[in-house]
């Protein structure tokens, strides 16, 4: 018998899919070109180990609601979104969402409430069961302004409903009955391209999230974004995105694996200067990336997700504030980076110990900076604050309180800098 497969698929320059199998022969199935067969004609793949990577529990749950709906209902479930994407690209599956076809809404409701699932939007036909989402496939029609201004209704099948999802890669579907990946629209080649490119290009433009989904899922899969697809994201305005939208889709990126892709679709598809008033240009842009590439991974991880700013704002003339304030951030970031220090090409003993005035900077963004990190080092100040020699305390002994109490403090601070400097060769 067949062992698992290998997680990571690969997908050949003319459709082939190819699985790396253990203990047996490498088995390749071939997916036709697109440009060769009928537009509403699909792509599909057998992937009958599909999956092997997700916990027996998990497994439970998903054989669970197929069998009671195959057989209760004559109902076929799909996964869809994410979790195909992440599958084929050998990344950890971790959202599962699950759309049923051949119900209509009373029926699944029904059938909802007969498997215990709990509806978290219903007026979505979404439920919860387990850690698994399901749902009636659906289609989405633009009646308002904004990313909520849209009718939801049911969709009538597979092309249809996979037509509402913002990326090709995003609309790939798997069969849990015939345990095939099934592709309308170009995803499986777009992966191999590792590219990103619009589903509908109608329909595309009717969400402005989408333009800020481009940047995260660049920077998250080290993805690019195809040209017809950067110059409808540059023509879709960003105004009508509420702040915790803005922040969530940023925080994807700063938290994300290539944060340095995320940077270039920030600029190409112009989200700074929309959103902050101004870009960087061109040299600015390339040392960034670079910079990115190399530092952010080598800092403490509690700091990462807070370098891709500590270091964009390097090279960029918008003051930190602004771009804090455009993207909605919250306090947390706020307090680590609104009184960062633009860091000089050669900093000193002095500039690295003053900005360890209040913890050491192991808990500081400047921590993503090689040449802080090893001055803060060797002058002690990586794991802890900055010491002048007196507390607070010791000086109110000596009669100093209110404004004259923070001018000493002061003071014995810029001497013990000054003392560095003078150390300095």
């Amino acid at each position: 018998m067949r062992s698992d497969p290998h997680p990571l698929i690969h997908l050949g320059p003319w459709g082939i899919i190819s699985f790396a199998y253990q203990g047996d022969k490498q088995i390749e199935y071939f997916v036709r070109e697109e440009e060769k067969i009928p537009q509403r004609m699909k792509h599909t793949f057998l992937f009958p180990h599909f999956f092997s990577t997700v916990s027996p529990e998990l497994k439970i749950q998903i054989e669970k609601v197929r069998v009671f709906l195959e057989s209760e209902y004559s109902a076929r479930c799909c996964l869809v979104g994410g979790a195909v994407r992440d599958r084929l690209l050998g990344r950890p599956v971790k959202d599962l969402d699950i759309e049923v076809y051949g119900l209509d809404p009373e029926t699944f409701a029904e059938a909802m409430a007969r498997l215990g699932a709990s509806g978290v939007g219903k007026s979505f036909f979404v439920y919860k069961y387990g850690d698994l989402d399901i749902a009636l496939p659906r289609r989405e029609k633009k009646v308002g302004r904004g990313h909520r201004g849209f009718v939801v209704e049911p969709a009538r099948d597979e092309r249809e409903a996979s037509r509402r999802r913002d990326f090709t890669v995003n609309a790939l579907m798997y069969d849990l009955r015939s345990e095939r990946v099934v592709d309308y629209w170009g995803g499986l080649e777009d992966l191999r391209a590792k590219r990103l490119r619009r589903v509908d290009p109608k329909t595309f433009v009717e969400d402005s999230l989408r333009v800020l989904r481009a940047m995260q899922f660049a920077a998250r899969l080290g993805f690019r974004v195809e040209e017809e697809t950067c110059r409808l994201c540059r023509r879709i305005p960003l105004d009508d995105l509420p702040g915790s939208r803005i922040f969530g889709e940023f925080e994807k990126m700063f938290t994300a694996e290539r944060p340095h892709y995320g940077l270039y679709a920030l600029e190409t598809l112009e989200i700074s200067r929309r959103l902050w008033g101004e870009g960087l240009k061109r040299g600015a842009f390339v040392r960034a990336a670079r910079a990115m590439a190399r530092r952010i991974p080598a800092a403490p991880e509690p700091m990462r997700p807070y370098c891709f700013l500590a270091l964009y704002a390097q090279y960029s003339p918008v003051p930190m504030s602004e771009i804090l304030e455009a993207i909605d951030a919250p306090n947390r970031y706020r307090r680590l980076l609104e009184a960062l220090p633009k860091v000089p090409p050669n900093p000193t003993p002095a500039f690295v110990a003053d900005c360890a005035r209040k913890t050491g900077l192991k808990e500081s963004p400047l921590s993503c900076f090689p040449s802080v990190r090893r001055i803060a080092q060797r002058l002690g100040v990586w794991e802890r604050p900055f010491e002048i020699g007196v507390s607070p305390r010791e000086l109110m002994e000596r009669g100093f309180s209110g404004k004259a109490l923070g001018e000493e403090l002061e003071r014995i601070r810029r001497r013990k800098l000054a003392a560095l400097e003078r150390k300095e060769p």
